[in-house]
């Protein structure tokens, strides 16, 4: 099973050329408790922003570079390949918005935090609305000034 994680603003915005522009503890708590199982998979560009791979454990790396990574990353030179040959897992893919949109045709699962404000973001997810359906949605929340839901979506098909 595939699971895409995010958080996107308004606009369906996920970063800005520097990083991503919002600090929701109760988020960032929320993330690392549902990637806390499973495997952790991204693209390099949100590879670059760890110093040490997500919950201690190896994280997998979607990139046809082939230069070395950190310690406790692995290269994966195709994301579709991996994610059809770990079927049987779960898989966390955690982006970013490349990983996503390349990906989001094998998702089973998308784990979504919405914000109530644009940020003015630089890279998005795919649009995803039309072969998706809502099946959870928290009560809103507030933090730092800021309004979000934490979101279930599944396909409207079975994959």
């Amino acid at each position: 099973m595939m699971r895409m994680i995010a958080a996107m603003d308004a606009r369906g915005g996920l970063a800005t050329d520097a990083g991503i522009p919002w600090t929701l503890p109760t988020d960032q708590k929320f993330f690392v408790e549902t990637t806390r199982s499973g495997l952790i998979l991204m693209g390099f560009g949100t590879y670059v922003e760890f110093r040490s791979p997500m919950h201690g454990r190896t994280n997998y790396v979607a990139t046809r570079r082939t230069s070395s990574l950190k310690s406790g990353f692995v290269r994966v030179p195709d994301a579709a390949e991996f994610i059809c040959n770990h079927a049987d897992e779960t898989i966390n893919n955690i982006g970013g918005a490349e990983l996503f949109r390349s990906t989001l045709s094998l998702a089973d699962e998308l784990v979504l935090t919405r914000i109530d404000a644009d940020f003015h973001c630089t890279k998005f997810f795919p649009p995803f609305e039309q072969g998706f359906r809502l099946v959870t949605e928290s009560h809103p929340i507030e933090e730092n000034g800021v309004r979000f839901t934490f979101q279930t979506w599944r396909p409207h098909r079975a994959r």
